[in-house]
């Protein structure tokens, strides 16, 4: 007797996988929705924990076909609430903390929630901010349990015991989850997936057998990503599907956190942001044994650097480790994918063309990439730079509430993703800049790839263009001040610059994904957001 296929939707998958013996998952600090319950779950443990939070919702009053805003910290316990949701028909949204109280409220005009349950610390910045984030409707809840920070909420653990409710998943064409772009250009998108585009479709990279890549059942994976992404459920999908041995889940990104709970655990496979990359590189001095047993790195989110990567290839002991990067978007899931070997990366130092800036290839049999003519849409020849154009089974439904700003952005079958690049003979892509923060005449991401590389104290560094000058840009030193000599040696050879602006890494405004807000950084330091792209296609 043939079993019955496991459903794509995240409400039933954690269910089907129940009583799995792989993998153990491991916290770096107990889930903010059972903060007794402890650092260790196998499958089951979390199963039972989603029915748990489904029966809380519902005795919250959350129904089929009503939608629930999830605003908390970061951790796998937002995936965890989603699914609750989704297991008893309800579309929830996964949102970060790191937006703004009247940029949520913007938000959540658009989602129109029937329930809301957030972290005490955010209905406190809402209420220090005396911004209402919802409507009369809405039913609040507080995680943590202060109902005085929100008139007529309702504590999450005073829902506890409440009856779990049978399994009623939407259909697999139906929006399943909601999460939403990064917003370095203003209010955050909200992205709707179905159960066919983000499971069906995206997870396909996951179980590929890439060499190097593909995990394995003796692997211990290391994962510290913005949970409210669409990647965190695609994540959570593959160590099911392909279980390594352990899960090691870092909620919290602080350098003496991470270090004690990677060498505590010792990942073999270690995935994270680039900027928290940057953010951790003095722990491959400081602490090398934290990365000593990788043989995987991955990044996804955003472009990282070749003197990043170097730092952490270098750490791992062993005799051949690979470097993934995944290029991607919200709405589309990744996209392409390039592999980098620590001798590919070794030998790139000091080049003036980055090797990270080479995204690879698309996904097979998932993607197709071509690039355009801004203006004309007709394609452009290979070698000359334009619009990346994306094709995918694995396309959001919509963006919820700005139905017309997603059509914009298909262009005949094919999705504008904003960004320009550069495709080789081969079929290499090559990203240049966001269409919105183009620099006429070169690449900011390669500008700034150089100038981490050159100036050994950097910590971050973000050039932007600017209509009324040369281009700014903005750095941020492990200690001490940049001396015109120091300045003089890391720009030589390249093109001319402003004299840079110097600001501590705290100060760099950022998304949910460690993304730099790059109109906020040009308000705060160039008091304007004039850009020479159009800012069209954000």
């Amino acid at each position: 007797m043939k079993k019955a296929p496991r459903p794509k939707n995240l409400g039933g998958l954690l269910e089907s996988y129940a009583g799995a013996e792989t993998p153990q998952w491991s916290l770096d600090r107990p889930f903010d929705i059972a903060p007794d319950g402890g650092r260790e779950y196998d499958v089951s443990g979390l199963a039972r924990l989603v029915a748990d939070m489904s029966g809380r919702l519902r005795e919250a009053g959350l129904r089929r076909g009503d939608r629930l805003a999830i605003v908390k910290e970061n951790h796998h316990d937002v995936v965890l609430l989603a699914a609750a949701a989704a297991r008893i028909g309800a579309l929830p949204a996964m949102i970060s903390t790191s937006v703004a109280p009247a940029t949520l409220a913007t938000m959540m005009e658009r989602f129109d929630p029937r329930v809301f349950i957030a972290s005490d610390s955010v209905l406190a910045a809402g209420a220090a901010a005396g911004v209402t984030m919802t409507g009369e409707k809405t039913q609040v809840v507080a995680i943590e349990g202060d109902t005085s920070l929100s008139p007529g909420s309702l504590a999450l653990a005073d829902l506890a015991g409440a009856d779990v409710p049978p399994m009623d998943l939407r259909a697999d064409d139906e929006p399943m989850i909601c999460t939403h772009t990064s917003g370095t250009t203003g209010v955050p998108k909200l992205v709707a997936h179905s159960a066919n585009t983000l499971i069906g479709v995206l997870t396909k990279l996951e179980t590929l057998p890439i060499p190097g890549l593909a995990v394995g059942k003796d692997d211990v994976f290391a994962s510290c990503i913005a949970f409210v992404h669409g990647r965190a459920i695609t994540w959570t999908y593959a160590q099911l599907a392909r279980p390594p041995k352990k899960v090691v889940v870092l909620g919290g990104s602080e350098p003496q956190l991470v270090a004690e709970t990677l060498k505590k655990h010792r990942p073999t496979v270690l995935e994270t942001c680039p900027n928290l990359y940057q953010r951790w590189e003095p722990l491959t001095e400081s602490d090398p044994e934290a990365f000593s047993q990788i043989r995987a790195y991955l990044n996804t989110f955003d472009a990282i650097h070749p003197s990043t990567v170097r730092k952490f290839m270098e750490a791992s002991q062993r005799s051949r480790p690979v470097w993934g990067q995944v290029w991607g978007q919200s709405e589309t899931g990744p996209v392409a994918m390039a592999l980098y070997s620590r001798n590919k990366i070794r030998k790139n130092a000091g080049a003036l063309n980055p090797v990270t800036s080479n995204v690879g290839r698309p996904v097979p049999f998932v993607t197709r990439i071509r690039l355009a003519d801004p203006e004309t849409r007709k394609p452009v020849a290979r070698g000359k730079q334009g619009l990346v154009l994306v094709r995918t089974k694995g396309l959001c439904l919509t963006y919820l509430g700005e139905d017309e700003r997603h059509r914009e952005k298909k262009w005949d079958g094919w999705w504008n993703t904003g960004d320009i690049g550069v495709r080789s003979r081969t079929g290499l892509l090559r990203i240049l800049d966001r269409e919105v923060d183009v620099i006429p005449g070169t690449s900011g991401i390669e500008l700034e790839s150089i100038l981490l590389e050159r100036l050994k104290r950097s910590t971050e560094v973000i050039v932007l263009g600017n209509p009324g000058g040369l281009p700014v840009p903005v750095i941020s030193l492990s200690g001490g001040t940049l001396g015109k000599e120091e300045w003089s040696e890391a720009t030589e050879g390249l093109p001319e610059l402003a004299e840079p602006k110097i600001i501590d890494w705290d100060e760099f405004p950022r998304t949910g994904t460690w993304k730099v807000r790059r109109f906020d950084l040009r308000q705060q330091v160039l008091g304007s957001q004039a850009t020479y792209g159009s800012g069209r296609w954000t």
